[in-house]
C-alpha cells in the first residue's frame, strides 16, 4: 500500500502526521536523556553511600576491619563502587549511542521532510496556476462566443431591414465575421490550455504527488525503524553491564561466604588477651589459730614467712588492698606524695584562712599509710603499674605502653618496632639516593656541587641514628616483655631513666622490683610466693565510677603551677569546686570542669564548704 495512491488527497494530514512522528522521536530522546541523568544520579548516590561507610584512615574504626565480617563489608562497599561505575557506563553509552545519534538524525529528518513538502507545495502551486489559466481561457472563449452570436444576430437584423443602407449591412456582416473568428481563436486556445491542464493534472496526481508521498512514506518508515533500533540499543546497553553487575553481586556473595566466625573470635582473643593467669583459690583462714593465719600463694596479697599482715589502718584491716573503696583508692593513689609548697612569702597571715598545716596530725593520712606500706615488706610491684594506669586518666600516656596488659603491650611494641624499621629503611633509601647523586656530581661537576649535598646527607644519617636508637629502645622493652631478657639491674634502670622521665610519679620504693622502664606489668618470683595485681581491672572500675559530688567552692589566693602528677594549676582569683577536703596532708582536691580535677595546696585557696553537702567533713 502506497501513500501516493491511497492518500493522494491527504497532503495536509500527511504533513501533520510526519510532524507528530518527529515529535514522538524527540520525546523518546528526552526520555532517554532523563534516564541517563537518573543513572548518573544513582551512581553518584551509590558512590557517596559507599564512601560514607568506608573506614577513615588512622582511626580506631580502621582497626576493626581486620575481622572477616568487616572485611566482607568492606568488599561489599568496594563492589558497590564498581556497581555504581556500571550505571555510569549505562549513562555514557545511552548518551553516545542513543541521545546524540537520534538528535543528529532528527535534524536530518526535519531537513528531509521540509524538502519533500516544499516539492509538494510547488506541485500544488503549479497545478493551481494551470487551473487558473484554464479558467481564464474558458471564460474568454465563452465571452467571444456570446459576442460572435450577438454580432451575427445584429447582422441578420440589419440585413432584413430595408431601411438600412447596404454599407451598414456590409459593416455588420464584417463585424459578425470578426467576432466569429475571435470565438474560433478562443476556442482553439481554450482547447489547447485544457489539454495542457489535463496533462499537468494527470502528472500531478499520478506522478509528482505519488513520488513525493512515496518519499515521505519511506522517510516515516525509516523514522519508525530508527526508533525501534534505538529501543533495542536501550535494552542492549543495559544488558551489556548485567554480567559485570552479576560479577559484583557474586563478589559480594563470595565476600559474605568468606566470613569466618572462628577467625573473628580468635582475633578478639588476640586483641584483648591480657596475658595474666587467673587467680588461684583462696585458702581458708582459721581464726581459731590466732598465730597461724595463712594466705594462698596465688592470692592478691602475700605474707612474708606467714607472720606479717597487710594493713591499711582503720577499717581496712584484714582486707586485700585491691578491694578498697574506689574513691578512697583514687585519692590514695593520685594525691601527691610530697608536702605541699608553702604559700608565697608576700602572703599575709590574714590571706590564709586555713592557716599552715601541721606536719603532725592526730590521725595518720591514707597517703602516708600508703607510702609506709610500700616501704614495708612484702613489696607489691604492681602498685606502680596501677598508679601509672591511673596517671593515664590525667593525660599522661606512657611511651612503652605500660598501661596495657602484657599481651597487648607486646603487640603495641611490636607494631612500633615495625613502624620504626620502615622509617629507617625509608631514610636509608633516601641516603642511598643522595649518595648516588653526590657520586654523579663528583664525576660531572657541571651538573651540580657535591658539597651542597653534605648537609642533607648528614641530616639523613642523623635521622637514621635517632631512629635506630628509638628502635633499640622499643626492642629492649619488647624483649623484656617476651621474657628474653633478665630482670633489669639498678644500673640498667638508671641508664633508661631518660625514658622513664616521660612518666614521673613512680613509687620509689618499688625500685627493687622487676619492672619495665616505667613500671609495666611484670612478675617477681620470690621464695615465699608471688603477687599479681590486675591494674586493668581497676582502670575499668574507675571508668565506671561516678564523679565525686562538689562539697563546696574555693577561691584561689595565689597562682599555683601544678607540675607534679595529680596536681592542677590555678590562677589567683579563680573560683573552683571542692570535691574533697584536706585530709591532713596539706592538699585539697578541687574540680575545674568535668574533665579536669586534681589537688592544690590547701594554703593556696580559701575554702567555702556547703554544710549540707554529702561528704562535707573535716579530717583535721
Amino acid at each position: 500500500m502506497s501513500w501516493g495512491t491511497e492518500l493522494w488527497d491527504q497532503f495536509d494530514n500527511l504533513e501533520k502526521h510526519t510532524q507528530w512522528g518527529i515529535d514522538i522521536l524527540e520525546k523518546y530522546i528526552k526520555f532517554v536523556k532523563e534516564r541517563t541523568e537518573i543513572e548518573l544520579s544513582y551512581a553518584k548516590q551509590l558512590r557517596n553511600l559507599a564512601k560514607k561507610y568506608q573506614p577513615k584512615k588512622n582511626s580506631k574504626e580502621e582497626e576493626e576491619y581486620r575481622y572477616t565480617a568487616c572485611k566482607a563489608f568492606l568488599s561489599t562497599l568496594n563492589e558497590m563502587n564498581d556497581y555504581a561505575g556500571q550505571h555510569e557506563v549505562i549513562s555514557e553509552n545511552m548518551t553516545s549511542n542513543i541521545t546524540v545519534e537520534l538528535a543528529r538524525y532528527v535534524q536530518e529528518l526535519k531537513q528531509e521532510r521540509k524538502s519533500y513538502f516544499h516539492d509538494g507545495r510547488k506541485a500544488q502551486q503549479h497545478i493551481e496556476i494551470c487551473w487558473k489559466q484554464l479558467e481564464s481561457s474558458k471564460r474568454r472563449f465563452e465571452r467571444d462566443c456570446k459576442e460572435a452570436d450577438r454580432a451575427q444576430q445584429y447582422f441578420e437584423k440589419m440585413d432584413a431591414d430595408i431601411n438600412v443602407t447596404k454599407a451598414d449591412v456590409e459593416k455588420a456582416r464584417q463585424q459578425a465575421q470578426v467576432r466569429h473568428q475571435m470565438a474560433e481563436d478562443s476556442k482553439a486556445d481554450y482547447s489547447s490550455i485544457l489539454q495542457k491542464f489535463n496533462h499537468e493534472q494527470h502528472e500531478y496526481y499520478h506522478t509528482h504527488i505519488p513520488n513525493i508521498f512515496q518519499k515521505i512514506q519511506e522517510m516515516e518508515e525509516r523514522r519508525i525503524v530508527r526508533i525501534g533500533e534505538s529501543m533495542k540499543t536501550y535494552a542492549e546497553v543495559d544488558r551489556q553491564v548485567i554480567p559485570i553487575i552479576g560479577k559484583c553481586l557474586d563478589e559480594i556473595v563470595k565476600a559474605a561466604e568468606s566470613i569466618d566466625q572462628k577467625n573473628d573470635s580468635q582475633l578478639v582473643i588476640e586483641a584483648y588477651k591480657s596475658g595474666f593467669e587467673p587467680p588461684g583459690d583462696i585458702e581458708f583462714e582459721d581464726y581459731t589459730q590466732p598465730m597461724k593465719r595463712t594466705v594462698s600463694d596465688n592470692s592478691l596479697s602475700n605474707s612474708r614467712e606467714g607472720k606479717s599482715e597487710l594493713k591499711f589502718g582503720g577499717k581496712s584491716k584484714g582486707k586485700l588492698w585491691p578491694f578498697i573503696k574506689k574513691n578512697k583508692l583514687m585519692s590514695l593513689l593520685t594525691s601527691p606524695h610530697q608536702p605541699p609548697p608553702p604559700p608565697p612569702a608576700s602572703a599575709s597571715p590574714s590571706a590564709v584562712p586555713n592557716g599552715p598545716q601541721s606536719p603532725k596530725q592526730q590521725k595518720e593520712p591514707l597517703s602516708h599509710r600508703f607510702n609506709e606500706f610500700m616501704t614495708s615488706k612484702p613489696k607489691m610491684h604492681c602498685f606502680r603499674s596501677l598508679k601509672r594506669g591511673l596517671s593515664l586518666k590525667l593525660g599522661a600516656t606512657p611511651e612503652d605502653f605500660s598501661n596495657l596488659p602484657p599481651e597487648q603491650r607486646r603487640k603495641k611494641l611490636q607494631q612500633k618496632v615495625d613502624e620504626l624499621n620502615k622509617e629507617i629503611q625509608k631514610e636509608m633509601d633516601q641516603r642511598d639516593a643522595i649518595t648516588k647523586m653526590k657520586d654523579v656530581y663528583l664525576k660531572n661537576p657541571q651538573m651540580g656541587d657535591p658539597a651542597s649535598l653534605d648537609h642533607k646527607l648528614a641530616e639523613v644519617s642523623q635521622n637514621i641514628e635517632k631512629l635506630r636508637l628509638e628502635a633499640q629502645k622499643f626492642e629492649a622493652w619488647l624483649a623484656e616483655v617476651e621474657g628474653r631478657l633478665p630482670a633489669r639491674s639498678e644500673q640498667g634502670r638508671r641508664q633508661s631513666g631518660m625514658f622513664d622521665a616521660q612518666n614521673p610519679a613512680t613509687v620509689n620504693s618499688c625500685a627493687q622490683d622487676r619492672e619495665s622502664p616505667d613500671g609495666s606489668y611484670t612478675e617477681e618470683q620470690s621464695q615465699e610466693g608471688e603477687v599479681k595485681v590486675l591494674a586493668t581491672d581497676f582502670d575499668d572500675e574507675f571508668d565506671e565510677e561516678e564523679p565525686l559530688p562538689a562539697i563546696g567552692t574555693c577561691k584561689a589566693l595565689y597562682t599555683f603551677e601544678g607540675q607534679n602528677e595529680g596536681t592542677v594549676s590555678v590562677v589567683e582569683g579563680e573560683t573552683l569546686y571542692v570535691i574533697e577536703e584536706d585530709k591532713g596532708d596539706g592538699w585539697t582536691r578541687i574540680r575545674r570542669n568535668e574533665d579536669e580535677e586534681g589537688y592544690v595546696p590547701t594554703s593556696y585557696v580559701e575554702v567555702y564548704l556547703d554544710k549540707n553537702a554529702k561528704g562535707a567533713k573535716t579530717y583535721i
